[in-house]
């Protein structure tokens, strides 16, 4: 899976929203400083937000931005299906919409567990717990293994 850069940037302004003190509109402006993601592509980012209800956004000089609903009620695959659609497409399509024939008849099975795994962590996590650093087990279980946090390419050892 490839995280893209609007979902990320998209996540990175959430959690300045959620540690905003006592719910403060935040501007723009001031997110993109924080997490240095370029304005313009923070705004098109922040009308994604607004348009599927997560922030609210206010203009003039008391304007800015601040969550629409509370941080423990967005889950981190909440935002990235409003960035980026479905967590687990093959070739463009859900998992359950394809078959095979043959040798590869069980490559849905192995799409449909690879969409159930992401789904195990990115439901289950949500701005409030990036923010407090207070993650689900699951995922402390994964970053406590060396070995997650080591890529592995075609010819290497794993």
């Amino acid at each position: 899976m490839q995280i893209s850069a609007r979902a990320d940037y998209a996540l990175r302004a959430l959690c300045v929203l959620a540690s905003a003190p006592d719910q403060c509109a935040v501007k723009a402006d001031e997110i993109a400083a924080a997490q240095g993601i370029p304005r313009t592509f923070l705004d098109g980012i922040l009308v994604e937000l607004r348009r599927a209800g997560m922030i609210e956004s206010r203009r003039g000089p008391e304007g800015g931005h601040r969550l629409a609903r509370p941080a423990y009620a967005i889950s981190l695959a909440d935002v990235i299906r409003v960035t980026d659609g479905p967590l687990a497409l093959v070739r463009g399509q859900r998992p359950e919409n394809h078959t095979y024939d043959g040798a590869a008849r069980h490559l849905q099975d192995v799409w449909v567990a690879v969409r159930a795994s992401l789904r195990s962590i990115l439901e289950l996590t949500t701005v409030a717990q990036v923010v407090d650093g207070k993650l689900p087990d699951t995922v402390v279980a994964y970053t406590s293994q060396d070995r997650s946090w080591q890529s592995v390419w075609p010819g290497q050892d794993p």
